[in-house]
């Protein structure tokens, strides 16, 4: 796990928010999908979301630094 967060600490800020916005997209697409009962996608979905958090939080991080 710490290996995840790692990779994303040393991405710039652009990349995060890119990121940020892809994942953001990656939920919603497995969301929609878990509506229409794949079930694949509940893993999928669960992992996404954790990483969304992680790179949020790291957003959230280096704003607060810069303050």
């Amino acid at each position: 796990m710490p290996s995840r967060v790692e990779k994303l600490r040393d991405q710039d800020t652009a990349e995060l928010a890119a990121r940020q916005n892809e994942l953001a997209e990656q939920v919603f697409r497995l969301r929609f999908q878990l509506s229409t009962g794949q079930a694949e996608a509940v893993t999928k979905l669960r992992s996404a979301r954790k990483d969304l958090a992680r790179v949020k939080t790291l957003l959230r991080e280096r704003e607060l630094r810069k303050q």
